[in-house]
């Protein structure tokens, strides 16, 4: 039997490890012009890591009004880059476009939209693949851990250094609309309008184990080599087999039946181990395409950074202790090989253990009568003056709609009166996570009515 899926991938490991090693067969992640700036004032990490400098990627559409009081923070999904428009310096089609420009739902007649690659990636802000300035060497894994909250005090530097007092509004989506609900716990008062679409308000273990299968995968490719790939061939077996698992939760069911069904990509030839079924092929090409486009580096931190989000109280205490406890680091540093820089395995292995905890409790069902969490109440309360939209697609398995409706009834039980939640039912939008992405009438009209309110 023949298998050319594995040929392929022989073939491309082969064409890398015989590029000049003078420009290294590690491709240049970017997707064009952008602005940055650079903060040198060192930034603590949640973790105990340390920046002693930073840069973050951006760019901007629409025109800044003379008191920067119609600024909108746009948040970035785990690998979008800070490119979510066209614009004249770079044409290529952003992966918001049909939602940002003049009348659309970022109304850019009236908005200056502002949108960031965030700390940790790799299109320009500083990530795993930057140069680390105490040595000229590149990061690697020696990069410290980061939060969704270290994303987001990098991005208001930013806001900082452009005079931005107070946004007119937070608007994210998937990992983004974690992110703007983060930044409205952190900085209540420099937001107008929260938008968290296809969000949560704390990471939830069926998304955990999905990312860290992601995460398994890529690290077990020999080429990651403990993240010092750089200059070498990269991981780019582990890159597509990751992106195929995470795309497997982007989309709906329903949509592949439609999409899909059954057919195989050539019926007249007999079946094969390598990708026969259109569906496969779907599967193999997204691998393939993405598994250049990103570091691999920056999928593990980003990715982790999500997993470890959570605005409860009790979470947010413990953050704010270990920040209290590692404040002199802004004037030390961290080592690279410090504890406090990374993490590692529990010291007690996991075991098989019944949980005591009463399972009509719980707020991850259907149940419209599920108790909201005393903790979210706590961590989300800084929030209860501000407006804020939370959207949900009925067919997201990655982030799914009970998630959304934790979110509402979590601001609404804090005090915040003026909270909209729009969910979308399967009839009307088939293509799960990915809708935020595609649904422009129903998601871009939401945001749209939402912000001219």
């Amino acid at each position: 039997m023949s298998f050319p899926c594995l040929d392929a991938v022989e073939l491309r490991t082969q064409e890398m490890a015989s590029r000049s090693l003078t420009n290294g067969p590690e491709p240049s992640y970017t997707t064009g012009v952008h602005k940055e700036f650079t903060s040198k004032d060192p930034l603590l990490l949640d973790y105990g890591g340390r920046l002693k400098e930073f840069t973050i990627a951006y760019e901007a559409w629409g025109k800044m009004n003379a008191d920067k009081s119609n600024v909108v923070l746009l948040h970035t999904g785990l690998s979008a880059s800070s490119h979510a428009k066209s614009n004249e310096d770079n044409p290529r089609l952003g992966w918001w476009e049909k939602f940002i420009g003049p009348g659309l739902a970022l109304d850019t007649s009236r908005f200056h939209v502002i949108c960031t690659n965030v700390l940790g990636g790799c299109y320009g802000s500083t990530g795993p693949a930057s140069i680390d300035p105490a040595d000229g060497k590149r990061y690697a894994t020696r990069f410290p851990i980061l939060t969704m909250s270290d994303m987001v005090r990098a991005q208001f530097r930013l806001l900082d250094a452009l005079g931005v007092g107070k946004l007119m509004a937070s608007v994210g989506a998937s990992m983004g609309g974690m992110q703007s609900l983060a930044a409205g716990v952190l900085y209540p008062d420099r937001i107008g309008r929260i938008v968290s679409i296809s969000g949560c308000a704390r990471s939830h273990p069926y998304s955990i184990a999905l990312r860290h299968a992601q995460r398994q995968v890529l690290m077990a490719d020999t080429n990651w080599n403990r993240g010092f790939y750089y200059d070498k061939v990269p991981p780019h077996v582990g890159m597509k087999l990751a992106r195929q698992i995470a795309t497997v939760t982007y989309r709906s069911g329903p949509e592949w039946e439609q999409r899909f069904g059954r057919k195989r990509a050539d019926p007249s030839r007999p079946p094969a181990l390598c990708p026969d079924f259109l569906i496969e092929t779907y599967l193999d090409h997204a691998g393939e395409k993405f598994c250049l486009e990103y570091d691999a580096n920056s999928l593990l931190y980003v990715s982790k950074a999500m997993d470890l989000f959570d605005l409860g109280i009790a979470n947010r205490d413990s953050i704010r202790k270990l920040r209290q406890k590692n404040k002199h680091k802004l004037l030390e540093g961290c080592s690279s090989d410090s504890e406090a820089c990374s993490l590692s395995l529990p010291k007690v292995p996991y075991t098989e253990r019944q949980s005591n905890k009463d399972s009509s409790r719980t707020t991850s069902g259907d149940d419209d009568d599920a108790v909201v969490s005393d903790d979210l109440v706590l961590g989300l309360s800084p929030m209860r003056n501000i407006p804020a939209l939370v959207l949900g697609v009925e067919s997201d398995i990655l982030f799914p709609a009970w998630q959304q409706r934790e979110v509402v009834d979590t601001l609404r039980k804090a005090g915040n009166t003026n909270v909209k939640h729009v969910e979308l039912s399967q009839d009307v939008s088939l293509f799960g996570h990915d809708s935020f992405l595609l649904d422009v009438r129903n998601i871009g009209g939401s945001v749209k009515s939402f912000l001219e309110e």
